[in-house]
């Protein structure tokens, strides 16, 4: 006979979880005692806030292709962490989040911390359901696992109430994940697909969406070089193709560069692979035509309802996205001036002006394409500082971004602890602004305890920069909740026991990143950058310059 906690814990083991994080609470006493017996084999990563736990957890999702582990109490905890929860699901990541939950017994009386997750989590997660009897612990929860897995991926919430969590049962617990083909294409359909590529003039291969393997990866490589297509990465998405590599040509996210815009709308055909046809990736559903594109689309997704969702595709396509690149043919045709062209203009949108601030942070960028490894995992939250990590650095085949498709202010830091985590061998560089920082930097004390400190660059303007662009746009001149009083980040890493400096000149960072690196508890670099370089080719003056004679009618 064993309580529920060591049931749950045995059968996560047993699907695969080897970290999960989370904050302690009364309501799961049982799963916490079952985790003492589990060290080595999965090990709980005590965080500060269940804001972080649940970003990490996402994160982790999104690195590892295996869904994120969280734990958290009921009330209070489940709100915080519903953050990653909504991250998780914008992401397509699969995320397994184990609420605590009063006891059967007390139910529907708003007890203390009481909340209806069905009802609080139904609109943000995959599946929401709750463990009533120890029993259907190994049931339900692989029913979990794979609907996070599968389809299009995604967080599932489990409801553990206190009472069914200690009961306890001679029920066995899981043994083994089940293991589920991943569709495919039929021929029918991979004719079809290449007759439509095969008469395009402007063909664009469109990518994007999680759990991309290694061999999926290398057949999107493949199939676009021998066919010599322009490939565009979704927003946030641009590590799953190697961007040194001639056939691609940007990133269509928040901020698309012209070129992106000019190469989506001029497109006959579009090869979109494992995308859901967000907001960002569509410029506000601007590109395409609701819901008759003029543009010939052929969606690949593994999620049925994914297709025509948006769109209504001249050629839909259930099937992984590796099983279908890999089954695949190369195209022909005289699409190399089209392809060269797009090449050209990506190149041609990295060369950005010198900014007019005491840390250059285009300087910064290059210097660390020189340095950096070609395995370099890069995290960031949200906010203009993102353009430097998200236009201006290339990512090599190795590389890996980890950056919220939510727009989710403080996911770069605790995603980036989930990295070395996961990877405490590779270089992991975090990117945050001041703001976005500071809206997890109490998980410093995480990375420490658990001996995966990142490299932390913060962009400090002093300013909600994103929304003060808006702002002076709109309301020019008027500031109002945009400027911030920040603290001293260098004496609050060292203060975490973590190595931290104050870089005031461009020049002074090589050496600064140098000690960085050099650094056993990892660094924190405080960029002293200019609220005038508010975006890499318009400053804050001219933003709000324009914004007048906008409202005066000039």
């Amino acid at each position: 006979m064993r309580h529920g906690g060591q049931v749950l814990i045995e059968s996560l083991v047993a699907l695969g979880a080897r970290k999960c994080f989370g904050v302690p609470g009364e309501s799961f006493l049982a799963a916490l005692d079952a985790l003492h017996d589990s060290a080595g084999r999965l090990d709980f990563v005590l965080c500060r806030n269940e804001g972080g736990a649940a970003f990490m957890a996402a994160a982790w999702g999104k690195l590892m292709g295996a869904p994120g582990v969280c734990l958290v109490t009921r009330g209070p905890g489940a709100t915080n962490a519903s953050i990653g929860v909504h991250t998780a699901m914008q992401d397509s990541v699969p995320m397994l989040l184990f609420v605590g939950q009063v006891g059967t017994d007390m139910k529907e009386r708003e007890a203390f911390q009481e909340v209806d997750y069905r009802a609080m989590y139904g609109p943000l997660a995959k599946w929401v359901t709750e463990i009533e009897r120890v029993e259907r612990i190994p049931e339900i929860l692989s029913r979990a696992w794979l609907t996070a897995t599968t389809g299009r991926p995604g967080p599932v919430v489990i409801a553990l109430p206190e009472d069914m969590l200690s009961s306890l049962s001679d029920v066995p617990a899981l043994s083994a994940p089940v293991e589920v083909a991943p569709p495919a294409p039929d021929a029918a359909a991979l004719r079809k697909a290449r007759d439509l590529l095969a008469g395009a003039a402007r063909p664009v291969v469109l990518f994007g969406g999680a759990l991309w393997t290694a061999g999926g990866r290398a057949a999107l490589a493949a199939f676009a070089e021998s066919s010599d297509i322009p490939v565009l990465a979704a927003f946030r998405f641009q590590d799953g193709f190697d961007n040194t590599h001639a056939c691609y040509a940007g990133e269509a996210g928040v901020g698309m560069p012209p070129h992106v815009k000019r190469l989506l709308r001029e497109a006959d055909v579009v090869l979109a692979v494992n995308v859901r046809f967000g907001e960002m990736t569509t410029d506000a559903y601007t590109l395409f035509d609701v819901p008759d594109p003029v543009q010939r689309i052929i969606h690949v997704h593994p999620d049925a309802a994914e297709i025509g969702k948006i769109y209504r595709p001249a050629l839909g396509i259930v099937s992984a996205p590796g099983a279908f690149l890999q089954a695949l043919a190369a195209v022909s045709g005289d699409w190399s001036a089209w392809r060269a062209t797009a090449r050209a203009e990506y190149e041609a949108s990295r060369d950005v002006p010198p900014q007019p601030s005491p840390v250059d942070m285009g300087d910064v960028t290059r210097h660390l394409q020189d340095v950096l490894p070609e395995d370099v995992i890069v995290t960031n939250g949200a906010g203009n500082f993102a353009f430097w990590p998200n236009k201006m650095f290339a990512y090599g085949p190795g590389a890996r971004l980890l950056a919220p498709q939510s727009g989710a202010m403080g996911y770069g830091l605790p995603a980036a602890i989930a990295a070395k985590v996961a990877y405490p061998d590779r270089r992991v560089i975090c990117f945050a602004g001041d703001g976005d920082f500071q809206m997890n930097c109490q998980e410093l004390a995480t990375a420490v305890q658990a001996g995966a400190v990142p490299i932390v660059l913060i962009v400090n303007n002093g300013i909600y920069g994103t929304i003060r662009a808006h702002q002076e746009r709109h309301y020019p001149a008027r500031v109002s909740g945009t400027q911030m009083t920040n603290p001293d980040f260098a004496a609050l890493a060292r203060a975490y026991g973590i190595h931290g400096e104050r870089v005031e000149r461009t020049d002074a960072f090589e050496a600064a990143f140098a000690r960085a690196l050099a650094s056993p508890t990892g660094a924190v670099l405080d960029l002293a950058v200019s609220d005038e370089a508010l975006t890499p080719r318009q400053t804050l003056s001219a933003i709000r310059a324009a914004g007048l004679k906008a409202r005066d009618g000039q």
